[in-house]
């Protein structure tokens, strides 16, 4: 079957005014349709449904919000454990250093008091010593004499 060729101007006008009525008489049962009572129940249905969608998606945005603000004070939690940890290990490190500092230096009076002991008893052995050479130059003299 042959399409009907239009050669004419008037034949292409009247086609062109049929395709415009046709569109309109479309678009005007589209528009009548909108007043249906069930097209405007399944509209509502739609409404409805996105609606729900729209509340589930804030829901779940609140949550994740939530969990984020969990994890975050959580981590904030964990952070000031750990810094506590950390001043605690410092402050038994530095009490640590004092105990071997004061051992340290309770070490070196004690063998400051050593040497101060063994110089004396040096000191009280020479004076001995010197007393008896002393003594015996003495006693010397005396038989020299």
């Amino acid at each position: 079957m042959q399409a009907r060729k239009l050669f004419d101007f008037n034949d292409r006008r009247t086609a062109a005014e049929e395709a415009r009525k046709k569109a309109a008489e479309k678009f005007q049962a589209l528009k009548s349709r909108l007043d249906d009572p069930a097209v405007q129940q399944k509209m509502a249905e739609q409404k409805a449904i996105a609606e729900a969608r729209a509340q589930r998606q804030a829901e779940r945005a609140a949550a994740k919000a939530a969990e984020a603000a969990r994890i975050a004070a959580e981590k904030a939690a964990a952070e000031a454990a750990a810094a506590a940890a950390r001043k605690e290990e410092e402050r038994r490190a530095a009490e640590e250093a004092m105990r071997a500092r004061a051992a340290e230096i309770d070490a070196m009076n004690r063998a400051s008091i050593l040497d101060a002991e063994k110089k004396a008893r040096a000191l009280a052995v020479a004076a001995e010593q010197k007393a008896k050479r002393d003594a015996r130059y003495a006693a010397r003299k005396a038989r020299t004499k």
